[in-house]
């Protein structure tokens, strides 16, 4: 099992946490993770476009001249989509782009970018502040303290204010609460920093079960993809 150390707030090292294998051990699946942040972005898309299709264009009721004689070409209105102010031809219309994810492979899909991190060496875990205010100051001092690099997410507890106050600010830093910790934020991330209640609250709400990392290593093709502290659902 491994393990990682816990910096306090002042940077010193105050201890070591245990990784669960069943979450940062696992043998990635590609293929599943990809899906799975492609469902993810497709959910948070608005799919309120809309264009007029030739039979919704105002005007255009009348047939422009007769159909023969003129030496021109026929036509019936000046709203066909050849015509400038005409409909648009398959246009798109209002819809919704997202589709089902089954919860296991939402799961085993997490595992498996959290242990692409881990084996990177992008895992961080530190204590909460015990500030009695926040701190931007302090917060990005933390991160150096880290080793932080490129894009951060941070993970932390609802109850974690004064610590999400300090970080807030920080450029390239973005913020989730545990419960909230999905696939995509960890796959554009370069590094990913639990506060030690964050960590233990994932490990227990996440960590797949013995049956679902049998059936993941068995199936895990076969399993469908899923969803984003603002964007979507907690994968």
């Amino acid at each position: 099992m491994a393990r990682v150390e816990v910096l306090s707030a002042s940077g010193g090292v105050v201890g070591e946490v245990d990784l669960i294998p069943e979450l940062f051990e696992r043998e990635p699946n590609l293929p599943l993770v990809h899906e799975v942040v492609r469902a993810q972005l497709a959910a948070a898309r608005a799919g309120t476009h809309s264009t007029l299709r030739r039979g919704e264009v105002r005007g255009g009721g009348r047939k422009p001249w007769r159909q023969k004689g003129t030496g021109r070409a026929r036509h019936g209105s000046i709203r066909a989509p050849q015509w400038r102010g005409g409909g648009v031809v398959w246009g798109p219309k209002p819809r919704d782009y997202s589709f089902k994810v089954n919860k296991k492979a939402r799961r085993l899909a997490l595992a498996s970018a959290l242990s692409l991190r881990a084996r990177e060496g992008g895992i961080r875990v530190f204590d909460a502040f015990e500030a009695d205010r926040p701190r931007t100051k302090e917060g990005a001092a933390l991160l150096e303290k880290l080793g932080a690099k490129g894009r951060v997410l941070v993970v932390l507890t609802r109850e974690e204010e004064i610590t999400y106050l300090s970080l807030r600010n920080l450029a390239r830093v973005h913020i989730i609460p545990a419960d909230q910790l999905n696939v995509y934020d960890v796959m554009v991330a370069e590094t990913v920093v639990f506060s030690r209640a964050a960590l233990e609250e994932v490990s227990s709400r996440w960590a797949p079960s013995e049956a679902e990392g049998e059936a993941g290593a068995v199936g895990a093709g076969e399993v469908g993809a899923g969803e984003g502290m603002e964007a979507g659902e907690g994968s």
